[in-house]
């Protein structure tokens, strides 16, 4: 049966740019959702040392938390190759520092396939991070860790969107990888900024969902999707562009839950959730918690 997990989108800056929140706080907030997991990003840690990873480490099992998914963001489509071997490197770490907390399989290292500079054509960034997905496979594997794709939008703190964020890309790329130790982690509401159904891209791909994030998106009133589609440049997420409370917004979870319960789904599901505060979080884990109930009823 799947697991759920948090993972603060509402506290982003506050974690990773202004610090004024520290990731111990960020687990005693967590401690109260009701959630088995939580889903970490690279900005969250103020250091790797090993004396204050230990003290992360005993805060979680202070309140019987582990760590099952790891978002990680590297860039594949680097122009050189210098620069896209350092990504490769920076997936091994990610991988080390997953591996290193207590956690049930299957563990999941969230991987992208890289921004989509103007200047790079799709096939040569589709072969670019094929190649370093690939080469990140035999340490994944040694250190018992599942590398998962995510059909993305961007991420927080990139200039361009993802280069495979859309289905054609994106299925060209989840599918020509065959391992055990990779998957796909699906978003559908990446897949409404991409200008795709969320229900054809599961489709396309669900055979191969080791885990999912659960979000739902909401473009500000005067604003659409054409708009936020045309903002390529600036850092980041667009200001036009919310998270919401899950099951209030643009995805079918009844749907989406139904396809995920057809092929078996056993994997983990990370809340991100919108910008408005623990008690929408708590709002979104009882609906993720009613549809799991619902279309993964417990084994005898």
């Amino acid at each position: 049966m799947p697991r759920l997990a948090a993972f603060p989108k509402c506290y982003m800056d506050q974690l990773c740019v202004e610090r004024s929140m520290t990731l111990f706080e960020w687990i005693d907030i967590a401690s109260t959702l009701g959630v088995e997991g939580l889903e970490l990003y690279p900005g969250f840690f103020a250091s790797l040392e090993p004396d204050y990873l230990a003290q992360v480490r005993g805060r979680l099992r202070h309140h019987g938390l582990v760590v099952p998914m790891y978002c990680y963001s590297p860039d594949f489509t680097r122009l050189d190759a210098e620069g896209r071997a350092a990504e490769v490197a920076g997936v091994c770490r990610a991988i080390d520092l997953l591996a290193s907390f207590e956690s049930p399989s299957p563990r999941t290292c969230r991987v992208l396939s890289g921004q989509r500079r103007p200047e790079v054509p799709l096939d040569q960034g589709l072969q670019w991070a094929r190649e370093g997905i690939l080469a990140c496979l035999e340490h994944a594997e040694r250190r018992g860790v599942v590398l998962a794709i995510e059909n993305h939008y961007k991420d927080n703190y990139w200039r361009y969107p993802e280069l495979a964020q859309h289905l054609d890309a994106f299925a060209r790329l989840a599918l020509s990888i065959d391992s055990p130790w990779f998957g796909v982690n699906y978003d559908p509401s990446n897949a409404i900024l991409a200008g795709d159904d969320p229900l054809e891209v599961l489709a396309a791909v669900r055979h191969r969902v080791v885990s999912m994030h659960a979000s739902d998106r909401y473009i500000l009133p005067g604003h659409s999707l054409e708009e936020l589609r045309g903002i390529e440049d600036s850092v980041g997420y667009a200001a036009i562009l919310r998270h919401g409370e899950v099951g209030c917004g643009m995805n079918d979870y009844e749907a989406i839950f139904t396809q995920l319960a057809a092929v078996g789904f056993d994997g983990w599901i990370s809340l991100e959730d919108g910008m408005n505060g623990v008690e929408e979080m708590r709002r979104s884990l009882d609906f993720l918690r009613t549809m799991v109930a619902r279309h993964f009823p417990a084994r005898p």
